[in-house]
């Protein structure tokens, strides 16, 4: 068999033993940690297969550490390489940690136990599982695997012939090693298996030996063993060797010569020679190993049938040929398992061997057996009960709560039992200790509560005889008012249902009897009654009224004691309503109102008002105030004037708000108004004066009757109404005024209120006519041409200024105007020219003149009428070639009163005589129609257009043009080349330009020509080269001077120069740079340079020192 790489070397461990694994099984019954451990796998050669381990994270507080076994020594962390590979893996949902061992491309070897074991601060679990592997072609049968870490039965042995360990363990499963090796008395396995695996080798062919040594050799002890090997070279030296040590002849170790064969021969064989033997011949060797079996051990002294009782100690004896020989004892044919927990202990004194069970229970009853490597022995053991008597039975226990409860008796056996209460079992806590002391049992719990009561019985191991004991547990009552006030009282809402519960305490339940100043409450549905409960006494009143209040009481009494308490229960309600409030001022939009407190508080005090007020035709109430109102007294606001209005009150106290009082009588909030606006004087003559003037920007809700105008002489304080009425017009004359007299004026406003404050007259107005000279005001749509479609209307309106009668004179085209054709409308004010259909003869030039005495204004106004035009006067076929056409037309007579804007082209061929359009918006008068199909004969008309439209009719080609099919050649024109070639020229200027100091400064300009010209920048006549506080960009003829942090000295005359073949031109700017705090100031709050510059001029020479 080849030697396995260094990564496979971990497939050759140990199978664990069966005492391991019987540890590995009681750990796994107390699994802790594992919420699903990896189970046993089959898988054939070459095939993968994966072994899953899941960890339940939820009361772990960080990752536990897990290990992976083969056999019972060899950790697989160290060999994960490409056949092994372990994985881990965490989801945060189910907080469940996942482990995976993936075995790849399984071989032969790999099969065995295999051991995870998971460990987290004192907790530890583990679990073993098998794999098997499956030779793929069937040939050599697979042992099962599980077979090894089973207990193994007693079978009994047969008469076996003489085998050689050697050849089984070569030809054995690796997990049937320990099996052999306990069979065949094989004390060394582990160093057997290392000299097997050594064995495996393939040994190559050798030059010095014919004949090597065979692979192992076995003997038993006290026997003799030869080696023989044959040289192919008779000459050569032979040396044997042991452990690497030489061997010389001695007693023990005889060499003889037999031709080429050289033989040793080992005498009286010990365990000690159990080892590696090599022989060498020249620079070869050849080595084998020799094992040396101990006799089988036999069982001298038979085990005895015993019969005992339940607690006894039992002893199994056995005698074997041997001391301290390695025996094992089993159960009903399985191994018994002697581990630290285990009820089972084994003595061994010399061949002496001895099972001993301490307190023997029925459960031992069984088939004991003892096995050697040369034989067994077996016998039974039959445990029965003694008969039970009971010294001192359980007793009735009566126990105050909070006191011990302790239940004791005795029986005649030392055994344990079982105590039940109310057939379930007890169970152990701090409270409640179970005591076993011989053949005394005793149940105590500490703090005896309610829940403790019930029917308990210990009921002894194996016996069926229960021990039966009744614990009553009593309290006195206690009423328990700690959710109450400090003087117990209970407050209710009148109209609402009072439910008060008062827990009671107390064993048995106590019986409670609620009274009211010596009347019992009984229970029942009466709106005022009592419920009682196990745990609490119930006083219900149903529509709590205000003669409900008073002290209540309540008595609790049981078999354990009595108990009394007093309830003081108070009924509130909400307040009366108030009295009716009273208005005692009205403004335009508010009032003052006020009002006394209710007569009942509710039991509660009063915390405040709230106001409503609503409109006297309406039935919606409004809420004025959202806090409460503290005084008795309120100014309600924006009310609307001239509606009535009432106000009601509702009262607050901590239960609620009360009903709302009755309304106030109904009160209408009322204003004058504001004074008129904008009093001015109209007209004057010279016995009256007319003044006019604009309504009061406050009016109210009261509304406006009307005005009143008065005037007084200038020097006197009387004040002369001048209309006897109220007037609802915002103009008036006063008449009958003396030529010559100053007067002032005021005007007052009057409503239902009364008269408004009045408005004056700055000043006196004389009583004179005043001539005013006239003014034609032109809307700015009259100033230039007023332009119109014919059938259109025309409505000009035209205000102007003069006093006193202005006279107007229209003129068309200056001749007097046809009234019958133009309405014309005057008025004291403006003048209206009407057409109601417009026809191109009303175009024309409109003349208008307005005199006031000797003052004469005029004014003019163009109107156009405008139509379609015409269509052309003569549509011509100028020539024909190739697919082309060239047409000549000449323009119409009729342009429609407006200017051609275009010319429209349309086709059509003579089969189908269908138009296209084949141009639109043409504005020459001749043109050229392309892309025509050979061979068909074209008709063309033109349509004339101007700013109304096409012309209706168009005027055709009297001839057509046939599209011949060879066509004729046309020559394309020459034209000569266009010379681009063109001097500078500057097509945007230098500004000049105002720059703040420190801050860059750029001057712009743009020119153009070509070829590209030279662009040179100079300051104050002196070329601007190489310095560095200049930068010059040049970009699409853009051209740009950058000036970095400039001071007052970078002012100056800037000038841009560009220059090529064909010129020069230049262009200048000035640049002055200001400083100081004040210019940037201003610039930067959008004051224009050239103000700023003057305004700080102006400074400088006012303040010259201070600037």
């Amino acid at each position: 068999m080849p030697e396995p790489t260094k990564k496979e070397e971990w497939s050759l461990g140990e199978s664990p033993a069966a005492e391991e694994q019987d540890k590995q099984n009681a750990n796994s019954q107390l699994s802790t940690l594992f919420v699903e451990k990896p189970q046993t796998g089959t898988v054939k050669v070459g095939e993968n297969i994966t072994f899953i381990a899941k960890v339940k994270a939820e009361d772990l507080l960080r990752k536990p550490t897990i290990k992976w076994f083969k056999g019972k020594w060899m950790d697989l962390a160290s060999k994960a390489g490409k056949h092994l590979q372990l994985k881990e893996t965490f989801e945060r949902q189910t907080r469940v940690y996942t482990f995976e061992m993936q075995i790849i491309k399984a071989k032969e070897n790999y099969a065995g136990n295999y051991r995870c074991e998971v460990t987290y601060k004192d907790k530890f679990d583990s679990c073993s599982f098998d794999l098997e592997v499956k030779e793929s072609t069937g040939t050599t049968p697979n042992i099962d695997i599980r077979s090894a870490f089973k207990r193994r039965e007693v079978k009994q042995q047969e008469e076996e012939p003489e085998v050689d360990v050697w050849e089984l363990l070569k030809n054995a499963n690796p997990n049937e090693y320990e099996k052999i090796a306990f069979q065949y008395g094989i004390t060394d396995l582990r160093g057997m298996l290392k000299r097997l695996k050594r064995m495996r080798r393939v040994e190559k062919k050798s030059a010095a030996f014919a004949k090597i040594l065979d692979p192992a050799y076995q003997v038993d002890k006290g026997g003799k063993v030869r080696f023989v090997v044959e040289l192919a070279d008779p000459k050569l030296e032979v040396k044997w060797y042991k452990n690497g040590q030489e061997i010389r002849p001695s007693t023990k170790y005889i060499f003889e010569h037999k031709g080429c064969q050289r033989i040793m021969f080992i005498n009286n064989c010990s365990l000690t020679d159990d080892s590696e033997y090599y022989v060498t011949a020249g620079d070869e060797k050849c080595s084998t190993e020799l094992f040396v079996r101990e006799p089988p051990i036999m069982v001298t002294k038979q085990l005895e049938d015993i019969s005992t009782y339940c607690g006894e100690r039992v002893e199994l004896e056995c005698e074997v040929s041997e001391d301290d020989a390695n025996v094992k004892w089993f159960k009903n044919g399985e191994e018994i398992y002697l581990g630290p927990k285990s009820r089972y202990r084994v003595k061994v004194e010399g061949k002496k061997h001895t099972l001993i069970i301490e307190g023997a229970t029925k459960a031992d009853t069984a088939e004991y057996s003892v096995m050697t490597t040369g034989g067994q022995s077996s016998a039974k053991l039959s445990v029965d009960l003694r008969p039970l008597k009971i010294l001192t039975p359980l007793t009735d226990q009566t126990v105050k709560l909070g006191k011990e409860i302790c239940l004791k008796c005795e029986i005649s056996e030392n055994i344990a039992g079982k105590w039940t209460k109310n057939g379930l079992p007890v169970q152990e806590s701090d409270r409640l200790k179970v005591v076993h002391k011989g053949r005394i049992h005793k149940l105590v719990i500490a703090n005896a509560l309610v829940e403790d009561e019930g029917d308990y019985v210990f009921t002894p191991d194996a016996y069926n005889v229960p021990l039966p004991a009744k614990v009553h547990v009593i309290d006195p009552p206690k009423i328990i008012l700690d959710g109450l006030d400090a003087d117990n009282t209970v407050t209710v809402i009148a109209g609402s249902k009072l439910r008060l519960e008062i827990p009671v305490t107390g064993e048995p339940p106590p019986k409670a009897i609620w009274s009211r100043a010596d009347k019992a409450i009984m229970e029942g549905s009466g709106r005022i009654r009592a419920e009682s409960y196990p745990d609490s006494s119930t006083l219900v009143i149903d529509v709590a009224e205000r003669d409900d209040s008073g002290v209540y009481n309540i008595n609790l009494k049981n078999e354990a004691g009595e108990a009394h308490a007093s309830i003081k229960i108070k009924v509130v309600d909400i307040p009366d309503p108030p009295v009716a409030p009273n208005v005692t001022d009205v403004g335009d939009d508010w009032c003052i109102m006020n009002w006394e407190p209710p007569v009942y508080d509710g039991g509660s005090p009063i915390l405040g008002y709230f106001i409503e007020r609503k409109k006297k035709q309406s039935s919606r109430w409004m809420r004025l105030n959202f806090d409460l109102c503290k005084e008795t007294t309120f100014e309600p606001k924006k009310m609307i004037e001239g509606v009535a209005y009432e106000v009601r009150i509702f009262a607050v106290n901590a239960i609620g708000i009360s009903k709302p009082s009755m309304p106030s009588k109904p009160f209408v909030p009322l204003a004058v108004t504001s004074p008129p606006t904008l009093l001015a004087v109209d007209s004057v003559t010279d016995s009256s004066v007319t003044m006019k003037w604009r309504p009061p920007d406050q009016i109210g809700a009261a509304g406006l009757d009307g005005y009143v105008l008065e005037y007084c002489f200038e020097g006197t304080d009387n004040w002369i109404t001048a209309n006897t009425d109220l007037i609802d017009k915002t103009k008036f004359t006063i008449t009958g005024l003396p030529t010559d007299a100053k007067i002032f004026v005021r005007v007052k406003a009057v409503n239902a209120a009364g008269a408004s404050e009045p408005k004056y007259y700055s000043q006196p107005i004389l009583v004179k006519e005043i001539i005013e000279p006239p003014k034609i005001r032109i809307p700015r749509h009259l100033k230039q041409t007023y332009i119109r479609r014919v059938g259109e209307a025309v409505n000009l309106v035209i205000p102007f200024q003069g006093k006193p009668r202005p006279e107007l004179t229209w003129k068309k085209d200056g001749m007097e105007i046809d009234k019958n054709q133009i309405n014309i409308r005057n008025s004291e004010t403006d003048t209206i020219i009407f057409i109601r259909k417009a026809e191109r003869s009303h175009s024309g030039k409109y003349d208008l003149q307005v005199a006031v005495d000797k003052y004469v204004e005029s004014a003019s106004i163009d109107i156009q009428i405008v139509d379609r035009p015409g269509p052309p006067q003569l549509v011509k076929i100028e020539d024909v070639w190739g697919e082309n056409v060239a047409l000549t037309w000449t323009p119409p007579k009729d342009d429609g009163n407006a200017a051609i804007t275009g010319y429209t082209i349309q086709k059509a061929d003579k089969k189908s005589m269908e138009w296209f359009t084949v141009i639109e918006h043409y504005h020459r008068t001749n043109a050229t129609i392309t892309e025509l199909v050979i061979g068909n004969e074209y008709y063309f008309r033109v349509f004339a257009e101007n700013m109304c439209g096409l012309s209706e009719d168009a005027t055709m080609t009297k001839e057509s043009a046939v599209i011949a099919k060879d066509g004729k050649i046309y020559k394309n024109p020459v034209y000569d080349d266009f010379d681009f070639t063109e001097a500078p020229m500057f097509t945007q200027p230098l500004v000049n330009t105002y720059a703040v100091a420190g801050y860059n400064a750029t001057l712009n300009c743009s020119v153009r020509g070509n070829p590209k010209p030279k662009i040179t920048w100079m300051k104050n006549k002196v070329a601007i080269v190489d310095d560095p506080r200049y930068r010059m960009f040049s970009n699409q003829g853009v051209c740009t001077l950058e000036i970095r942090k400039p001071s007052p000295y970078d002012g100056g005359t800037y000038c841009c120069k560009a220059v090529n073949d064909l010129g020069a031109v230049e262009m200048e700017c000035k640049l002055e740079v200001k400083g100081g705090l004040s210019f940037c100031r201003l610039l930067l709050q959008g004051v224009p340079p050239n103000i700023i510059d003057s305004y700080l001029r102006d400074l400088q020479s006012s303040n010259p020192e201070e600037y």
